[in-house]
């Protein structure tokens, strides 16, 4: 997993409360374990016009002109604005795996559904939650911009606009920690590496018939 860096980026807006993980990657491209290669059927059934099959190519697939990651700049996106209870539904991994395969590092709501928020730290993904009155401010300011961009301080927890205007946020110290370091589960274990295989010669020292 990627360390977690301070960053500045563009900010795409998705206005609706209640999106569901089926709305983020649609049931029928999970047949796949992998973290990657989701990112061009994020919001599938908004962002084309014709319905997708997995391995078909979207290139040939007509894109929603409409749909805000189809526009420039948001195209380019790595952080996403949306309302309450985002990725609420069912509880596949791979809906943070979309995000973050197209681009996304940091997606900020009032609030998220546990199963999404708790997936996102263990992929590298930042769910900030702030509250309604702050996302208003950013809904509201984005329409007056072109390119609206946000700065994301993780170690100080802290989203900063262009104006300057500084919103704190929370995450707590394990997980910020731990994103920070760019350590997901296997890399915490890992750190144990040394300890582990001194146990192990330990436990076949004392019992060598079980090795």
């Amino acid at each position: 997993m990627e360390k977690f860096e301070k960053f500045t980026g563009i900010v795409a807006a998705i206005d609706r409360p209640n999106i569901d993980t089926d709305a983020i990657i649609p049931k029928q491209y999970l047949k796949s374990i992998k973290r990657s290669g989701f990112g061009v059927n994020l919001f599938d059934d908004w962002r084309y016009l014709d319905p997708g099959e997995p391995g078909q190519s979207n290139t040939e697939r007509r894109l929603n002109p409409e749909f805000v990651l189809n526009k420039e700049p948001y195209k380019h996106a790595q952080i996403l604005l949306a309302r309450e209870n985002f990725a609420c539904g069912s509880s596949r991994e791979h809906a943070v795996w979309a995000l973050m395969d197209f681009g996304i590092k940091v997606v900020i709501a009032p609030s998220f559904a546990d199963i999404f928020y708790n997936n996102s730290f263990k992929n590298g993904l930042l769910p900030i939650a702030l509250g309604d009155d702050l996302v208003d401010q950013l809904f509201a300011e984005m329409e007056s911009a072109q390119d609206y961009l946000l700065s994301i301080d993780l170690e100080q927890q802290v989203v900063t606009t262009a104006e300057g205007v500084e919103m704190t946020f929370e995450v707590d110290d394990f997980r910020r920690s731990c994103l920070l370091q760019g350590l997901d589960d296997i890399g915490l274990t890992m750190q144990y590496a040394a300890e582990i295989k001194a146990f192990e010669q330990r436990y076949y020292e004392a019992m060598p018939w079980l090795k």
